[in-house]
């Protein structure tokens, strides 16, 4: 009789303690610090400090997909743990009748004892092999019933250790979540500011408009002229991303497609589709669909594949931001990327880098 669960079990429950504690130190060192919120004193000011938490608001999403991956990974642990005990519970309960049965029939006559070996043997010889095959028997069951009792404790022990990480995933992930009300408060406090600073400016800007109207047209109209040729400038590479892109490889085909197709959907905080999406949401329903699952978090994907030097850079790769990671879209050449931005924004083509803190790139398939 075999009894697989032993002390690797335990081991793993170890592992999983301290790895979780080591997300929980990255979880809590790059959660933001939820700052009293000034007072903007013009839209300019609203909108960077609008942006500002938007963009810690999609670092949060990140932690928060995080921290759901871990949560789910211990709870799925903790359930396989409670499937082991009751499995070596069973085992144990078994080795201990087996072992009641010996010692019932050696008691009660119905097996072989050793006044009925003496009886029934021809000789001294024949005797002790008949008392050693007793032993034996007496001997084996007993080892069995010390595995069995072994392999139980230590069951039990990892399922209390993996019970632990589950309950401290869950704690993080509430905490995350915590977050998120606090940065969603401040952020809508600043674009109420900015909707009405926004207006008085805009209402001062048209009087100064009219007023320079009068004496400045021409001035004005060779203005909008180079406004406009700017503007062309500003969105010639995005045109070029309407162009067919041709991936190496099926997979990063088929994912950079998919990415694609999701243009003009809204970003929407941990979501992963097929309505709206965050960044990490977008590249793991991308690559799914290419056969290849990636976790719901920009971290854990940036330590997937192999890295990629930006000189590098083929149509498919992963492409990540910011120290530690809390962005991530895909390459689709010409330094371009098509990724989810952040909070009231949409899933879009953009340069790599205008989104800023470039901190590498993977390659996930061919």
């Amino acid at each position: 009789m075999a009894f697989p669960l032993s002390a690797p079990r335990g081991r793993t429950a170890r592992r999983a303690l301290v790895a979780l504690a080591g997300a929980a130190g990255i979880l809590l060192a790059t959660v933001p610090a939820s700052a009293a919120p000034t007072n903007p004193a013009t839209a300019t000011e609203a909108a960077e400090l609008i942006a500002a938490r938007g963009h810690d608001l999609e670092a949060l999403a990140e932690e928060f997909n995080e921290a759901r991956e871990n949560l789910a990974a211990q709870q799925a642990a903790a359930q396989a743990a409670q499937v082991e005990v009751e499995r070596a519970t069973a085992v144990l309960a078994e080795a201990q009748q087996s072992v009641r049965g010996v010692a019932r029939s050696a008691y009660t006559g119905s097996g072989l004892n050793s006044f009925q070996a003496l009886m029934i043997s021809g000789s001294a010889d024949e005797f002790v092999n008949r008392m050693s095959t007793l032993q034996m028997v007496a001997g084996h069951q007993n080892e069995l019933l010390t595995v069995a009792a072994d392999a139980n404790a230590v069951a039990v022990r990892a399922q209390a250790e993996l019970q632990a990480s589950a309950a401290e995933a869950q704690r993080q992930y509430d905490a995350v979540s915590g977050q998120k009300v606090e940065l969603e408060r401040q952020i809508g406090e600043y674009r109420a500011i900015h909707d009405r600073l926004s207006a008085e400016e805009q209402r001062a800007v048209a009087a100064a408009a009219a007023t320079a109207h009068a004496s400045g047209a021409a001035h004005g109209s060779e203005s909008a002229g180079s406004e406009r040729a700017s503007r062309g400038e500003r969105t010639e590479p995005l045109a070029a991303a309407s162009a067919p892109v041709v991936a190496d490889g099926q997979a990063a085909q088929v994912a950079i497609d998919t990415a694609m197709a999701q243009r003009g959907k809204p970003y929407v905080w941990a979501a992963g589709g097929p309505k709206a999406f965050d960044c990490s949401g977008l590249t793991q329903y991308a690559f799914k669909a290419a056969g290849i699952n990636l976790p719901h978090s920009s971290r854990m994907q940036s330590q997937m594949g192999r890295s990629v030097a930006r000189g590098d850079l083929q149509p498919g790769d992963l492409v990540f931001f910011y120290s530690p990671v809390s962005h991530v879209g895909i390459y689709i050449g010409n330094g371009q990327m098509v990724h989810a931005p952040t909070s009231g924004d949409v899933v879009k083509v953009a340069p790599v880098d205008a989104v800023g803190g470039y901190a590498g790139a993977r390659r996930i398939a061919a």
